[in-house]
């Protein structure tokens, strides 16, 4: 089981109820996933690279300080356009992760390629995340690192200057980062990489497929054709310009208030081919009542204000799971979600977490290991606990649509992946910006 520790400010923040049905088109922040990626790829590349429109947020920007303590130079002055100029990279050099999986699972394999000492740690909380994999996997690559027995944060990585590579097996069950962290620094390694992975299946594979077609873009040669196998060739990752997309999961309770509410939300900037899983997200707000379209104004969701229960494996998309528990309280049929036992190594035990909150505001849930049965019942308003989560305070958010009262302990947690989300979430409800 995860962790899970409750923290209460003292003025908690109270999640506005729609009166009325939502009707927005809003701009919402990057993609964290994809701003992450640009940013290592282009700190690893032969020249300097853009990123338009990248995310700004508390994950992103210690993902960019990490790499300029390690010798790149990065400017992200321009909210429209970040600037990385690559360098030899070199310690000593402290890397802060705070609370975010990419930042703790991308930047050991790079502190591996620098010459010195790079040290590593974060939030209290982040010492409870699943890191152990990725530190095994990097030894037998030939990394020299020291951490706790516990094979977690904080950890030390004796950079050489370079990676031999080779290959790996590797147990990537509990996030699919520990794989993408070795594969997007590979390219770097002197005999490039081999990864296998070898127990139950690896989650949220779109974000696999997002690094192999990155690392793509970025020139690097890499085979993915053999299930659970990544074949990486050494090789230059060259400079490019990244146009980084809106954020899915950022943009999924603001489509659900759709639902809520018998409204219609439209996320402006969507390409044609997303490189997110917007046709698996499409299906999961069809069945529960949504009708989603993608034209040249964006991608659009509309509600009839009846939501639907659902039946799904959460596997592939699981850090959507808050967000759809909210939606299932206010459906009028039960919902049961499997395949997320991975999220109880996220920022808390998310289905602990989801369980105890929802049931603390009268909900009628029950846990299992790997997943949540849900019989929606009335609810009531209460202090929800967020656990310093941001997909938590976004399920708060969600419910306060329809439920009076519900009191966030603390919303700035959303500045993990977007700080603007109070604002915009209470603009779209009361219809002014």
């Amino acid at each position: 089981m995860g962790h899970l520790t409750a923290t209460r400010p003292l003025r908690p923040w109270t999640a506005p109820t729609a009166s009325d049905p939502v009707s927005t088109t809003l701009r919402l922040p990057g993609s964290k996933s994809l701003t992450a990626r640009a940013l290592v790829l282009s700190g690893l590349a032969t020249g300097p690279s853009t990123l338009a429109r990248p995310l700004r947020a508390r994950d992103t920007e210690l993902m960019a300080n990490g790499l300029r303590a390690m010798g790149a130079h990065v400017s992200i002055s321009d909210d429209e356009r970040w600037l990385v100029r690559p360098h030899p990279l070199a310690g000593p050099a402290h890397i802060d992760v705070g609370l975010a999986g990419t930042v703790m699972r991308f930047l050991p394999p790079v502190g591996g390629l620098a010459d010195g000492r790079i040290t590593f740690d974060g939030d209290p909380q982040a010492r409870q995340r699943p890191l152990g994999p990725l530190l095994d996997a990097l030894r037998r690559l030939g990394v020299r690192i020291t951490s706790p027995a516990s094979g977690s944060l904080p950890l030390t990585v004796l950079g050489g200057g370079g990676i031999r590579g080779g290959e790996v097996v590797i147990d990537a069950s509990a996030s699919s980062q520990l794989v993408s962290g070795l594969l997007l620094a590979a390219p770097r390694f002197d005999r490039g990489v081999v990864v296998r992975h070898v127990g139950p299946p690896v989650p949220s594979a779109p974000h696999l497929r997002m690094t192999v077609q990155m690392l793509r873009a970025a020139g690097a040669a890499i085979d993915d054709t053999t299930p659970d196998v990544w074949t990486v060739e050494p090789g230059p990752l060259t400079g490019r310009g990244w146009e980084i997309e809106p954020d899915l999961s950022g943009a999924v309770p603001f489509f659900a208030a759709a639902l809520v509410t018998g409204g219609e939300v439209t996320v402006t900037g969507w390409p044609g081919g997303s490189v997110q899983p917007v046709e698996r997200l499409r299906g999961l707000l069809q069945a529960m009542g949504g009708e989603v379209s993608l034209s040249t104004a964006g991608l659009t969701v509309r509600g009839t204000g009846t939501v639907h229960g659902l039946t799904a494996d959460l596997s592939d998309v699981s850090e959507l799971t808050p967000a759809l528990t909210a939606l299932a309280m206010l459906a009028e049929s039960p919902s049961r979600f499997t395949g997320i036992a991975h999220i109880r190594g996220h920022e808390t035990d998310r289905i602990s977490a989801l369980a105890r909150e929802f049931t603390a505001l009268g909900a009628d849930l029950t846990e299992s290991r790997d997943g949540l049965a849900i019989r929606p019942r009335p609810l009531h308003g209460g202090v929800f606990e967020t656990y310093h989560d941001h997909r938590m305070a976004h399920a708060a958010a969600i419910t306060g649509l329809a439920v009076p009262g519900i009191e966030l302990s603390d919303v700035a947690c959303t500045s993990k992946t977007m700080p603007e989300f109070p604002a915009l979430w209470s603009a779209m409800v009361t219809g002014k910006s």
